[in-house]
């Protein structure tokens, strides 16, 4: 099974219609990913930002919402490498309703670019990232 990340849908999560406001998914898609980093590659995203010197800014995104959720629901956030380019990255995402019933909430992608923290230079995938995702791609089967 892919890497999840449970995250509990907070109030400030909702909107007045009593349901996630949409563009916290987006915001649950990436502490997915920060999380990715520490269970499956073993680094804190904030030692990837401040010691390694690597930034992952998102150039594109899409997703499409399955079904609402409400507070004080759980979502099981699944990360998954779809690609990695020469400076990219492309990741995707599926978000569960957490519980007996893995309902498919949301799901989407996003593609990030490699640059130093620092200058904010385009760079390449830095080989020990390749090699994480790549291994992690293998381990899942999610080419």
């Amino acid at each position: 099974m892919a890497f999840r990340a449970p995250i509990k849908v907070c109030f400030s999560d909702i909107d007045n219609a009593g349901i996630v406001y949409y563009p916290r998914f987006l915001h649950y898609f990436h502490l997915a990913m920060e999380e990715f980093f520490t269970n499956q590659l073993g680094i804190d995203y904030a030692d990837v930002l401040h010691n390694r010197n690597l930034a992952l800014p998102t150039v594109h995104l899409e997703a499409d919402f399955r079904r609402r959720m409400k507070y004080g629901d759980r979502i099981d956030m699944e990360v998954r490498i779809i690609d990695i380019g020469r400076t990219s990255i492309r990741w995707g995402y599926r978000g569960y309703r957490g519980g007996d019933d893995e309902e498919l909430v949301v799901e989407g992608h996003n593609i990030t670019v490699c640059v130093t923290t620092d200058s904010f230079e385009k760079i390449t995938v830095p080989e020990w990232l390749r090699e994480g995702l790549t291994a992690y791609m293998r381990t899942f089967d999610n080419h």
